[in-house]
């Protein structure tokens, strides 16, 4: 049945069928994350840093309708040309994209669902959504956090994107009985930052560690995903208080121009690039390379 809708890319299924790892990638990140191109730059790079490791990069987006897991290079630069043109698809927006026959990025969400139809169980990105400040008014909770309480994939991040507020993201996650993994790391990393005031559940320091935890869990069938929380490399971190500055300003000025939901992420962060001259662009970049790295080692410890 899936058949009339996905189209797996012939290197990623063979590499699928032959049991070699595939690392799958978001494409958000490419039409809603960068300016072109950069985004394009970094897309060709990211894919490139987990085949050095030896594994196999699955691209994911829809388009022209079609669910496309692993992209060639003509189709990341459609998507980083078009930006935000581009629809941002969550879950919900995904049959309706398709129906259209439309173009679609996608979220953590939606990589997510994607990669389970093609069982691929490692997804490399920059940082997972979360419970957003001032959720108790508004409500505003990313979809990402109920895909990992369902979708069997490790999701291999910064932790949570730093606009967010972390401690009712990380009480979510718990709720929702989603594991938090400390690569090397005893706190949450907070995307731009190495360290925060907040836990992870254990502490793993091998890949192979954590792809043997991985295959305990789902051969459990406990269903859901994981959070691997792999901290920015010390030489691209950010200090803290200008970040902490950077994203309040930001955040204020969402506020003031009424700017929420699908839109509030892609506008603070580009707000938060812009008030640190840049510097959180060149971290974020940084920060996915090392993901793509962490992801290609713990899938090529799973196919093991």
């Amino acid at each position: 049945m899936l058949e009339q809708y996905l189209d797996i890319q012939p290197e990623v299924a063979a590499a699928l069928a032959a049991n070699k790892p595939v690392v799958a990638l978001e494409s958000t990140i490419i039409s809603h994350g960068m300016p072109y191109p950069r985004n394009v730059e970094t897309a060709l790079l990211v894919e490139q840093t987990i085949r050095d490791q030896g594994a196999v990069p699955a691209t994911i987006a829809i388009i022209g309708g079609r669910l496309k897991v692993g992209l060639d290079e003509a189709q990341i630069r459609h998507l980083g040309q078009a930006g935000q043109a581009v629809t941002k698809v969550s879950r919900r927006d995904i049959p309706f994209v398709v129906a259209a026959e439309k173009d679609g990025a996608t979220t953590v969400a939606a990589t997510m669902i994607l990669a389970a139809m093609a069982d691929i169980k490692v997804f490399a990105t920059g940082g997972i959504g979360g419970v957003h400040r001032g959720a108790q008014q508004t409500m505003d909770i990313s979809a990402d956090l109920q895909e990992l309480a369902n979708t069997n994939v490790a999701v291999v991040c910064a932790g949570a994107k730093s606009i967010l507020d972390l401690a009712l993201t990380r009480e979510y996650l718990e709720t929702q009985g989603v594991p938090v993994i400390g690569y090397q790391t005893d706190t949450l990393p907070a995307f731009y930052t190495r360290e925060s005031e907040h836990s992870i559940d254990y502490r793993l320091d091998t890949p192979e560690q954590i792809a043997t935890a991985l295959q305990a869990k789902w051969a459990l069938e406990l269903n859901g995903g994981v959070v691997v929380a792999n901290p920015i490399p010390a030489e691209y971190a950010m200090p803290l208080e200008t970040i902490t500055n950077a994203v309040e300003q930001a955040l204020t000025e969402a506020d003031e121009q009424g700017i929420a939901g699908k839109a509030s992420t892609p506008f603070l962060l580009a707000r938060v690039c812009e008030l640190t001259g840049g510097n959180s662009l060149d971290s974020n970049i940084q920060l996915v390379l090392n993901n793509a790295r962490l992801g290609a080692q713990i899938a090529k410890a799973y196919c093991q």
